[in-house]
C-alpha cells in the first residue's frame, strides 16, 4: 500500500507543469470562509474545503486553465475551479472568487 501512495505521489508531481506567465497572478494561499486553497508557480493545487459536517480535500496538479476557471487533475478525474472574480486588489488586500466563495490571499 505504502509503495502505491508513493507511486501515486510521484505520478502527481510529474504531471505538474509552471503556471502559464499570466496566470501567476493566481500563485499563493488564499482563504475564506470554509475554504483554503494554496496553488504554487510550479502548478500544483491544493483545496480543501469544509461544509457542515464535510469536508473535502485535494491536492492536484493543474492541468489548464478555461478562461479563469482552474482545471486540476489527472486524465478524465479532473475537477474544475470555477473563478467567477480573477485576483485583483481590494481594499489593500488581494481577492478572488472561487466557487462562490470569496477568497483573500494570505501574505
Amino acid at each position: 500500500m505504502k509503495r502505491l501512495l508513493l507511486l501515486i505521489a510521484l505520478l502527481l508531481a510529474a504531471c505538474s507543469e509552471p503556471l502559464p506567465a499570466d496566470k501567476e497572478i493566481y500563485a499563493g494561499d488564499w482563504e475564506g470562509p470554509g475554504m483554503q486553497l494554496s496553488i504554487s508557480s510550479d502548478g500544483r493545487l491544493y483545496y480543501q474545503r469544509v461544509q457542515g459536517s464535510s469536508s473535502r480535500t485535494l491536492e492536484l496538479p493543474i492541468q489548464r486553465f478555461e478562461g479563469d476557471n482552474i482545471v486540476a487533475g489527472l486524465g478524465p478525474a479532473a475537477a474544475t475551479f470555477v473563478v467567477s472574480q480573477r485576483p485583483h486588489p481590494e481594499q489593500g488586500e488581494w481577492v478572488m472568487e472561487v466557487d462562490g466563495v470569496r477568497l483573500v490571499r494570505q501574505e
